[in-house]
């Protein structure tokens, strides 16, 4: 199984051919890889000799879309349609978002598990698909700085992603037209990128503190004979450089005198004192003060008192620090090199406090901006075989997943993913009083489970009878170091069990996997499209289930204006799901939202006020 896969990433590729190393970042983006003559990484540069490209996007009045440094020119102007930090957005669903008061732009909040989706005028985009207009705007600027088609890349992430956000990554580069070879941890593409570990009898202990616009994680790496071993790692998706940002902006607030009501109603506000915040932050690097005006008033902030705004932030990452380096079953005496990356590394004070936990002088020699991007791209080199220092582990030819609502592919581990490999994710079921689960495992990588191939199926049964969305159906796949597929799922109140499992190669010949393979590539386009629209018509439908099924138990609470403009409401979604229009369906699915919730919070407080009649709290 890991020959194919190896013999599918680089056994077919031609000779002109490149690999591209992505970042795609929370601020920043950005392209690189190995400069044919040199065998240096570079980071390309467009037209106006710069490498990053600001991870904006600005739709227009009429349906024009701006990607970038365009974008960002309308931050002030338009910001309401310019959607930044969708990286802090990926895999996450409604219940996980903090601070999304903050974004000038609108996250609809149904306040549900579904995975969060950002209105822009009538239209409705998830994270993945603004995510692949950014990578596919780096895709244009490898093509034309390269004069060459560009089509695999190597995408890293934070080590502390997780595998909804993993999964949500690769397929922004499939929408984009990438086929995305390797989804790599950001602290292994960083030591690649110092050149840690890439020589054979080489042995290092290697702290990775890696702060961006959005995330931040620590990772501790050990780097033997050019095998690189993550063996711990802890973090926080929804922390980084914004939320300095965002102390920054809360002084400046309070130095204008705006209460929170004025400030969160104004949408341009909002993005000129981020930018000022942002301003703010890079000039107290080298400076002790920063002044400037806003609204004709002065607002100015210390270097003092900027470190004060952001100590409990740091705490918490050198927290991690700690965290990271206990379950490493290591010392700080023993971590021979300390590694800085991402733009949020420039503060001084980070520098300051990383450098005093682990008792050695911090290395920041490489470009913090840009050293994830040229680490992927010596990651990309190594699957292209160009690079025999640093050895490749077996990997899946193809990803693994199960059948969910609509005959989905939800894939659980990714083609290229390490064997061995474990994954897991819960599940519950859809009808009230449901007492078993199919269980559909297939191989593939198309969204339709039709265009894949089924692996195994067998039923759950035993599941104790409650109300839809209550039990709790764990499912784990583990490949072990033969190949073997193991498929576990497991009702987490009763304990309820089955186990199956799964011979290697699947019967599936070389030719058959790339033929797989081809397919998604060629069908990307519409297999996300179908997938969107599919995942909408499910929404829409389970929402007119569950609200037909709340009003038939508590009619008696909801007037008859609430129920004729539920019953339109339901009817919007019906046709639009009939006219398989996504944004439609999504625009009814918010109708019907904010015409249900008043009557439901009244509901809820009414039986509140029943269950706690003659009690005493």
């Amino acid at each position: 199984m890991a020959k194919i896969a190896i013999n599918i990433a680089t056994g077919t590729l031609e000779q002109k051919e490149v690999i591209v190393g992505i970042d795609l970042g929370t601020t920043n983006s950005l392209v690189a890889i190995i400069h044919p003559e040199t065998k240096q990484p570079i980071a390309l540069k467009d037209i106006d000799q710069t490498t990053l490209v600001p991870s904006l996007l600005h739709f227009g009045a009429h349906g024009e879309m701006h990607v970038g440094n365009e974008a960002k020119l309308y931050l002030k102007t338009d910001s309401s349609n310019t959607i930044y930090s969708v990286k802090r957005l990926l895999g996450k669903n409604y219940n996980d978002l903090k601070n999304t008061q903050k974004l000038s732009y609108k996250i609809i909040d149904n306040e549900t598990d579904s995975l969060v989706k950002i209105q822009v005028g009538d239209l409705f985009f998830s994270p993945i698909e603004l995510s692949s207009f950014i990578l596919k705007e780096l895709k244009h600027r490898a093509e034309h700085v390269l004069k060459m088609n560009v089509s695999k890349c190597v995408i890293t992430v934070p080590a502390f992603f997780n595998d909804a956000q993993r999964q949500a990554t690769r397929d922004a580069g499939k929408l984009a037209g990438l086929e995305v070879l390797r989804i790599i941890n950001e602290p292994t593409a960083a030591s690649l990128a110092y050149g840690i570990g890439t020589k054979s009898d080489e042995t290092k202990n290697v702290a990775v503190y890696d702060l961006g616009g959005g995330t931040f994680d620590v990772s501790i790496l050990k780097i033997t004979d050019g095998i690189f071993d993550v063996v711990s790692t802890h973090g926080d998706t929804y922390l980084g450089g914004d939320d300095f940002d965002n102390e920054i902006v809360q002084h400046f607030t309070q130095q204008l005198g705006l209460t929170n009501d004025e400030f969160q109603s104004n949408a341009n506000l909002i993005s000129i004192l981020r930018l000022e915040a942002e301003s703010a932050k890079k000039h107290l690097s080298s400076n002790d003060v920063y002044e400037s005006t806003v609204m004709d008033k002065r607002v100015s902030i210390t270097q003092s008192e900027f470190e004060n705004a952001i100590q409990s932030l740091v705490d918490k990452t050198i927290d991690s620090c700690a965290t990271a380096l206990k379950e490493s079953e290591l010392t700080t005496e023993e971590i021979d090199v300390v590694v800085m990356v991402g733009g949020s590394t420039r503060v001084p004070y980070v520098k300051k406090r990383v450098s005093a936990f682990f008792k050695k002088q911090v290395n920041d020699s490489v470009n913090p901006d840009e050293v994830v991007a040229l680490g992927a791209a010596i990651q990309a080199d190594i699957l292209a075989g160009n690079n025999k220092e640093v050895l490749l582990l077996d990997i899946t030819p193809l990803s693994l997943g199960i059948e969910t609502m609509g005959g989905l592919m939800d894939v659980l581990i990714p083609r290229n993913s390490k064997i061995p490999s474990r994954a897991g994710r819960q599940y519950t079921t859809q009808k009230d009083g449901q007492s078993s689960m199919r269980i559909a495992v297939y191989q593939g990588e198309r969204d339709l489970v039709s265009d894949n191939r089924k692996l195994a199926e067998f039923n759950l049964t035993g599941i104790p009878g409650m109300p839809a969305g209550l039990p709790k159906v764990d499912i784990q796949f583990l490949i072990n170091a033969d190949g073997i597929l193991k498929v576990k799922a497991t009702e987490l109140r009763s304990g309820v069990e089955q186990i199956i499992e799964v011979k290697p190669q699947y019967g599936l010949t070389d030719e058959e996997v790339e033929n797989m393979l081809m397919a998604s590539i060629t069908n990307a386009k519409e297999d996300i499209q179908l997938r969107s629209l599919i995942e909408a018509t499910t929404e829409g439908q389970t929402q007119i289930e569950f609200t037909q099924n709340f009003l038939s138990k508590h009619k008696q609470y909801i007037t008859e204006e609430e129920l004729l403009a539920t019953e339109n409401a339901i009817l919007e979604i019906k046709k639009a799901i009939d006219a398989k229009d996504k944004n439609a369906i999504m625009a009814a699915n918010e109708s019907l939202n904010t015409i249900s919730s008043p009557y439901a919070e009244r509901v809820m407080d009414i039986a509140i006020a029943e269950a706690m009649k003659g009690k005493k709290v």
